[in-house]
């Protein structure tokens, strides 16, 4: 059975799916969306994505995409591990500008739901780290936006010095929290 626990954001779940082990490793079902639902990850998914970073400090994010076009994320990690974290982005939210964070290991099976509304990204914390993550609306490049990962005002706690981040020319130019003009109300 998967357990789901709501992080200091309730919204945002860690969901740890049980894993049946033998002799030839072990079998566990990653989602099962009745399951899910009653755990609180309500989102009809409808793509899949994967992404791999060879280098530890890799850090992708801080991203969302705004309505009509908003994402849900059911975040894990197949190889490696990361330090996942959510950001409220809803303006209207009292809970608006805040951020949790989990870690998520290919060993442990964990998965973070980040609903829509919140900004996503991650660090990663092992070479070769590959994460997958079901989404519940298909990619609009001009529906993309983003916050930077170093914003001081946010105080993300990456564990990684500014000088040794990996980040795409693209994230490296996002705007602060305070530049940034949320989509959602």
């Amino acid at each position: 059975m998967t357990t789901f626990t709501p992080l200091a954001l309730p919204e945002v779940i860690l969901a740890t799916p049980r894993r049946f082990g033998d002799a030839r490793g072990y079998f566990c079902e990653t989602y099962v969306k009745p399951r899910y639902e009653a755990g609180g990850i309500r989102a009809d998914f409808v793509q899949d994505n994967e992404s791999l970073s060879e280098t530890v400090g890799t850090i992708r994010g801080l991203h969302l995409q705004a309505p009509p076009f908003a994402q849900a994320k059911l975040v894990r990690v197949l190889d490696g591990a990361i330090f996942d974290v959510a950001i409220d982005v809803r303006r209207s939210s009292p809970s608006y500008g805040r951020w949790v964070g989990a870690t998520l290991t290919a060993e442990g099976g964990e998965q973070l739901f980040i609903p829509q509304g919140f900004a996503h990204g991650f660090v990663t914390l092992a070479p070769g780290t590959r994460v997958a993550y079901k989404v519940d609306a298909v990619y609009d490049r001009d529906s993309e936006r983003g916050i930077i990962w170093n914003d001081p005002d946010l105080a993300i706690d990456w564990s990684v010095a500014a000088g040794a981040a990996v980040l795409s020319d693209k994230d490296l130019v996002l705007p602060r929290f305070k530049d940034f003009d949320s989509p959602f109300a």
